[in-house]
């Protein structure tokens, strides 16, 4: 048995390493070639913030321009490229103009050594690195930062289309953002942003990607969309937001949001300790005013506070939200926030409607599971696994009113694992700090539909095939950093919730892995398909 269980456990590790390493190889080659092979002409700029000289042509390493000044007075062309000394600081606002086209995107990169060139914002410009109405534009491989001598409005990175139209195909790739100083009290600072102004001409980014960044203590947001679309009666969302392989730590407030966006992709970040200065209500990971946003393969943990501080949500104004293959662990507020602000009307939002939640893991997720706030409507969540330690007290699934109450909502082949004290529950009161006083029940959230859910140490819902023995999991509760580290959550051979499980329609056919559902006879019950059929 023991060998068996190493046997699964190195496939699914193959799998996820294979997995991981193949879709980034697949985006770093399409960066790469974007940037590469459809680059047939422009002139190459070298800055030295040492040896160079403002007077000089900028074209050749001899002959480096020195300042930003320099760079940002430029109007670049297409297929330009921008190439700062490596090991090199300036200080103040990087904003170079122009635009590139399609087939010849502008640049900006290093050249010279392996450490990043720095731009130091200091304080002094709102915006360390600006791009505004501007298009075909790729930078990558600076070190960022903004502090000032007191939190001000302050951002590391940030693009903006304001009466513009629609700005193309900018990628921010490769930077490394950190010690931003910015106005806890406002979303719209910290280390990278996009934001979208429509007032007089109807304006988003298109093409838009953000890959590859490490972000570090910035207050308040780590990667911030904001838009004057996202009211239902002037949208016009961004299309082709692409947010991956970040890796964000110690965020003041919230971690990931995309905001008036149809489409957009969250895929393969990591964000650690957000909500660590910010006291209003933060997320690790979350859509707003978004449709058909897929948030996924992601790790959250150490989000903090009760105001809301979830590892995940999907929030109003959004419809067919897709969060799957997530793991979150350790966060103050809990596993996952579904929201709508019920009294909002139709000419600036349509709820939020149509969210799937599917093959993610929970672990050491503090307080709550799953919250269900305001009128949200058709929700499907299945195939989670959830687990909660000895010594904590959780409501595993919270319902509660935000003018309005939840409808439609559909739990299936989940499993809550319990090792200390848990419950099915609504809000009765709303504390200060964020907290609930609850009572056992849906409150006012009706249809409610529990079935083929495995109940292991907490009371059962009404769920007519329902499971509450052991499931028979390897090894649960010790998972540790990285989603390869969750293979413990696998259900052993012989265990209950191997092919008792219900199939889901257009459920993905795959599980937490990337293992294809169902191996054996049926569905499994939990966020992994067991590989080991029984005889």
């Amino acid at each position: 048995m023991q060998a068996a269980r190493a046997s699964r456990q190195s496939l699914w590790l193959c799998i996820v390493l294979l997995m991981a390493g193949g879709i980034g190889s697949l985006g770093k080659q399409s960066r790469q070639g974007s940037a590469g092979s459809l680059q047939k002409s422009g002139t190459t700029y070298y800055v030295d913030s040492t040896s160079g000289n403002d007077d000089d042509s900028g074209t050749s390493l001899s002959t480096a321009w020195k300042t930003l000044a320099r760079v940002n007075a430029t109007v670049f062309s297409p297929g330009d490229r921008i190439l700062f000394k490596s090991g090199s600081t300036w200080t103040g606002q990087l904003w170079p103009k122009g635009s590139g086209t399609e087939r010849q995107p502008i640049m900006i990169d290093k050249y010279g050594g392996e450490p990043k060139p720095v731009i130091n914002g200091n304080g002094k410009a709102e915006d360390a690195v600006l791009l505004k109405n501007q298009e075909y534009w790729e930078i990558r491989s600076l070190e960022v930062t903004n502090t000032g001598t007191s939190p001000g409005v302050r951002r590391g990175v940030r693009v903006v289309a304001e009466d513009y139209g629609d700005a193309h195909h900018i990628y921010v790739d490769d930077l490394d953002v950190h010690d931003v100083n910015g106005n806890n009290e406002m979303k719209e600072n910290g280390g990278i942003t996009y934001h979208c102004v429509g007032d007089k001409k109807p304006s988003r980014f298109v093409d838009l990607r953000i890959e590859g960044n490490h972000i570090r203590h910035v207050d308040r947001s780590g990667i911030l969309g904001s838009s004057t679309h996202w009211i239902r009666s002037k949208w016009y969302p961004s299309l082709g937001v692409v947010i991956r392989n970040n890796a964000l730590d110690d965020i003041g407030g919230d971690g990931i949001v995309n905001v008036a966006t149809d489409g957009a992709v969250v895929e393969f970040n990591v964000v650690a300790h957000a909500s660590q200065r910010s006291q209003d209500y933060n997320v690790g990971i979350w859509p707003w005013s978004a449709d058909n946003t897929v948030v996924q393969f992601n790790e959250v943990y150490g989000t903090r506070g009760q105001h809301d501080a979830e590892g995940f949500d999907s929030d109003w104004n959004s419809r067919n939200t897709i969060i799957q293959y997530n793991y979150s662990h350790d966060n103050e507020g809990g596993f996952l926030l579904i929201c709508n602000e019920g009294s909002q009307s139709p000419e600036n939002s349509v709820g939020n409607t149509g969210t799937i939640v599917r093959y993610n893991i929970s672990q050491n997720d503090h307080h709550r599971g799953i919250k269900l706030s305001g009128p949200v409507r058709n929700t499907l969540i299945y195939n989670n696994t959830i687990y909660v330690a000895k010594g904590e007290n959780v409501d595993v699934v919270l319902h509660t009113d935000w003018t309005g109450w939840a409808t439609n909502t559909y739990f299936y082949n989940n499993i809550f694992y319990v090792e200390g004290i848990a419950r099915f529950s609504y809000g009765v009161k709303g504390n200060p700090d964020g907290s609930y006083e609850t009572a056992p029940g849906p409150g006012k959230s009706v249809n409610n539909v529990y079935d083929f859910n495995v109940y292991y140490g907490v009371p059962p819902a009404d769920d007519p095939h329902a499971l509450t023995s052991n499931p028979l999991l390897a090894n649960p509760g010790h998972a540790g950093f990285g989603r390869h580290t969750i293979s413990g959550y696998a259900p052993q051979k012989n265990s209950p919730a191997v092919d008792s499980g219900k199939a889901i329609e257009n459920s993905g056919a795959r599980d937490f892995f990337g293992v294809t559902v169902p191996q054996c006879g049926g569905v499994d019950r939990g966020a992994i398909e067991s590989v080991a059929c029984a005889k």
